[in-house]
């Protein structure tokens, strides 16, 4: 095994992993304690990967480590997963790929909505189904509420927020692309 190799792709894997969680290098930095200045030398590969940097990492990605160095699959089909809780919401990864489409699972727990929710713009596009519970998407303008099998799909530049429009939690499949990725439903006409 070329060890350089693996090294040198840990930083552009470290970034693409950070982007794609939609964190900055501050986030990062809050999350795990080390330095927005050595998380950047190690996504530009300025500093070598080491257990005491990639353990923090991994625990704030919400992957395991073998994603971070780029281990080789053990053949094994089955997809673990590993539940984050970001900001009270439980996220779950169905996808382990860097980049391209992102699978989640997410619970979100009844909450008081903010008054004035802050609405966010990013890259991207994401397409959502409501498994459970009622999800409340402010989306531009709209104002909607939708309820277990219905589905939305937006551009992330358009500024959004979403939560739970209920007394109960709401549970949601999503799919996130950076690149603008669309996912449709197709429907058989009968």
């Amino acid at each position: 095994m070329d060890f350089d190799a693996v090294l040198h792709a840990v930083g552009p894997r470290l970034r693409a992993i950070r982007r794609r969680r939609g964190a900055t290098l501050a986030d990062l930095a809050a999350e795990t304690g080390i330095s927005e200045s050595t998380l950047s030398r190690l996504e530009s590969g300025q500093r070598r990967a080491n257990l005491e940097l990639l353990l923090p990492l991994a625990r704030a990605h919400g992957v395991p480590l073998d994603e971070l160095v780029g281990a080789p699959d053990t053949g094994d089909p089955r997809v673990h997963l590993r539940p984050v809780v970001r900001r009270g919401r439980t996220v779950i990864p169905l996808t382990r790929r860097a980049g391209g489409l992102q699978a989640y699972k997410m619970i979100i727990p009844p909450a008081e909505a903010p008054a004035d929710p802050e609405l966010r713009v990013h890259e991207g596009y994401e397409w959502m189904y409501v498994l459970d519970g009622r999800l409340r998407l402010l989306l531009g303008e709209q104002d909607l509420v939708l309820k277990p099998g219905e589905a939305a799909e937006f551009d992330t530049h358009v500024p959004h927020w979403f939560g739970a429009a209920g007394p109960e939690p709401v549970e949601l499949l999503t799919l996130f692309g950076q690149q603008g990725e669309r996912a449709h439903i197709r429907a058989r006409t009968r």
